[in-house]
């Protein structure tokens, strides 16, 4: 007796889900197709008509800048060049950072915590020895403000999670010396030209 209960039931719940089905779709008027029309598509029904879209990428217009004077356009050209030249250390910063954090997670041996991090820390000196310490004093200006940007926390504050806060107060120490600021931070307002660079730059289009 139970079954067949149930068997009634499940009879007339997927009666009712056959005839809203039919309902949804019995009047729906669906455009002509012409011979070229290959290409599928996503459609929304818009009172009965549906109506096919596609998703199109986002366009960027951009204004022609006019330039006040030689030296500003001059100086803008700088600019770029030296956005453009530490941009890559800061997306590089910004993948072995979210590594470290992926890695970080997975484990809860301090001993294993402090060798990722020790595994960080000597990449980052490497690429240091090696590229960074090429730079000049307002590349490493602007490449502190992209570190900020592209990771969310300034330089200073990574250094302290990681190494600790001795560690990010000697390294700001430092940095001090010679013209840095572990602490700058990033403002897409203030920094209004690098953040024009770095949107017409090529790095984030897929």
């Amino acid at each position: 007796m139970k079954y067949s209960r149930l068997f009634i039931l499940l009879f007339v719940i997927l009666a009712a889900m056959g005839v809203k089905a039919q309902e949804t779709t019995e009047h729906v008027i669906w455009p002509v197709l012409g011979k070229n029309d290959t290409i599928r598509v996503a459609a929304t029904n818009d009172g009965g008509y549906m109506i096919p879209w596609i998703a199109l990428q986002e366009v960027k217009i951009m204004g022609l800048r006019i330039w006040r004077s030689a030296a500003d356009q001059a100086a803008f050209n700088r600019l770029r060049y030296n956005v453009l030249k530490v941009m890559p250390y800061a997306l590089y910063a910004k993948r072995r950072y979210e590594k470290l954090e992926r890695d970080l997670a997975l484990v809860n041996d301090k001993k294993t915590q402090k060798k990722l991090v020790k595994e960080c820390d000597n990449e980052i000196k490497k690429m240091f020895n090696t590229e960074i310490k090429e730079l000049t004093i307002t590349q490493g200006q602007i490449l502190t403000k992209l570190i900020d940007r592209e990771v969310g926390r300034t330089t200073y504050d990574i250094v302290k999670q990681t190494k600790g806060g001795f560690a990010a107060f000697s390294y700001q120490l430092v940095a001090r010396v010679v013209g840095h600021n572990l602490k700058t931070t990033y403002s897409a307002t203030e920094d209004k030209d690098i953040e024009s660079i770095i949107v017409n730059s090529g790095y984030y289009q897929q």
